[in-house]
């Protein structure tokens, strides 16, 4: 998508609109830190783009990758849980911390942070001799996606302005809805081509190159935080435990079942942090998350739809991915290709929904997103043990694809609409928690709806139970997306 291509779809927001006199916690950037001025170069966007499909990738890119690893480190069938819920427990735990970080400790700082250890981690990853290592390094991948991501996308809505800023996120919401896809085609491509390894060091000279271009590159910022004491650290452990919590809830569901003791104590205690988070919010000073943020209504509402549309996805990949390998047959290499048409098709869809914002308001696309997706998941009901793939798989996966695509770019627009840009970091904190935990819930969700997994019976019984679900679910998220988002939201005054 090129420049003369966008619609400005977001009014100019200044990184800090107070001036700084009137602010006693920002600290004044010398003249090679001052922020970047109007028109930059397209390679920050490209940049922060890269390092985000690189986490993006690592939500879906392992579960291709599972069996091979499994069966070279020894793998009991724990580990194959605790490899993936690692990586969300501590992504989705942290990102509401690093988003607000991200806003007071310098957002490329934070950027860089989070791509050296999330580099490392991967590194390390590939490198694992024992599940424990591997476990451990998927967790520090976690933490620095954590870091990574909100300082991205504050580093974009502080970097572009106006139609630059409008073409800079829906590119964004290409590459969120794209990576999820691609992250099977990539996995089965990487598995079979340099073994299970390569799922990890190819994160390795990517990080690196992105992070030298993006010392050159970005500019530093300002620094807001003076003192770790002006941070709200209560309300910080208690937010951060809390949503750790709530995401092993999930996860613990998916595989213990919702009724089983761990799920019930890690659900009693996200909402006793929880709780507690937002009793210390109200009294602080300087809370993590400030009071009006959560009255911010475009955030809110599209933080919401964001977490139920990519429950959707992911466990829509997650169980087909299992059904093409498990039940119909298909190598890692071939099922990774199974899912290039669904990954082209979102990415051109969402390529062309940018040019369309101007005419149709993201509340509006969102909605039709979710109705044509719906629509795409019915498609899949009916899909069984005498399946072809071309006639049975690819016109829903290609029906799902054309409603993906929009929708992400319209919830990144509407949820991103009139966030300060100081606040920037902390608004993509909360948008992409809505990311991780949706992401956890659909995989437990549609698993306890579908039943038996582990056998090509169960998957051909759990199929067309979880796809109607999925229809439904996506129905009525239509609905909401037309209620809750403001009309107004993502559309120039």
């Amino acid at each position: 998508m090129t420049h003369a291509q966008a619609t400005e779809v977001i009014p100019s927001t200044s990184d800090d609109q107070r001036p700084a006199a009137h602010n006693p916690h920002v600290r004044t950037a010398g003249p090679g830190s001052a922020e970047p001025q109007a028109r930059p170069s397209w390679l920050i966007l490209w940049l922060m783009l890269l390092a985000q499909f690189m986490v993006i990738l690592d939500v879906s890119v392992v579960n291709v990758a599972l069996p091979s690893i499994g069966t070279a480190l020894g793998f009991s069938t724990g580990d194959y849980q605790w490899t993936v819920s690692a990586y969300v427990l501590l992504s989705g735990g942290l990102l509401l911390l690093g988003g607000r970080l991200a806003d007071l400790v310098n957002r490329r700082r934070m950027f860089l942070t989070g791509l050296a250890l999330f580099t490392a981690a991967s590194l390390l990853s590939g490198l694992a001799v024992s599940p424990l290592m591997l476990v451990a390094s998927r967790a520090a991948q976690g933490m620095g996606a954590a870091m990574l991501t909100p300082a991205a996308m504050a580093i974009i809505m502080t970097a572009y302005a106006g139609r630059q800023r409008a073409t800079a996120l829906a590119v964004w919401g290409t590459v969120g809805s794209t990576g999820i896809a691609a992250g099977v085609l990539f996995g089965g491509l990487l598995t079979t081509l340099l073994g299970w390894q390569g799922v990890f060091f190819i994160n390795v000279p990517i990080g690196i190159a992105v992070g030298v271009l993006a010392l050159r590159r970005v500019p530093a910022g300002t620094t807001v935080l003076r003192k770790v004491r002006d941070l709200d650290l209560g309300g910080a452990l208690t937010g951060v435990l809390g949503l750790v919590a709530l995401v092993f809830g999930i996860q613990a569901a998916g595989s213990e079942g919702w009724t089983a003791p761990l799920t019930l104590a890690s659900f009693t205690a996200a909402v006793v942090l929880l709780a507690a988070f937002a009793r210390i919010e109200m009294k602080v000073a300087t809370p993590l998350v400030p009071p009006h943020v959560w009255r911010i209504r475009s955030l809110v509402s599209s933080t919401g739809i964001m977490a139920g549309v990519t429950g959707a996805v992911v466990g829509a990949i997650f169980l087909s991915s299992l059904l093409l390998q498990n039940a119909l047959g298909g190598s890692p290499l071939v099922t990774g290709l199974q899912f290039l048409p669904l990954a082209v098709v979102i990415t051109l869809a969402a390529a062309a929904s940018g040019k369309l914002l101007g005419r149709i308001t993201p509340r509006v696309m969102m909605a039709g997103g979710l109705v044509i997706t719906a629509v795409g998941a019915a498609l899949l009901i009916h899909v069984g043990a005498d399946a072809n793939y071309v006639i049975d798989v690819l016109p829903g996966f290609i029906v799902m694809g054309l409603g993906v695509g929009p929708m992400f770019v319209a919830i990144s627009v509407a949820a991103m609409s009139g966030i300060r840009g100081e606040e920037a970091g902390l608004a993509s904190g909360v948008m992409m928690t809505g990311h991780e935990v949706g992401a956890a819930l659909g995989v437990a969700v549609l698993t306890t709806i579908g039943g038996e997994l582990a056998n090509a019976a169960g998957l051909l019984a759990a199929y067309p139970k979880a796809f109607t679900a999925l229809a439904v679910v996506l129905g009525v998220l239509a609905v909401v997306a037309l209620v809750a988002v403001p009309r107004r939201a993502g559309v120039p005054d």
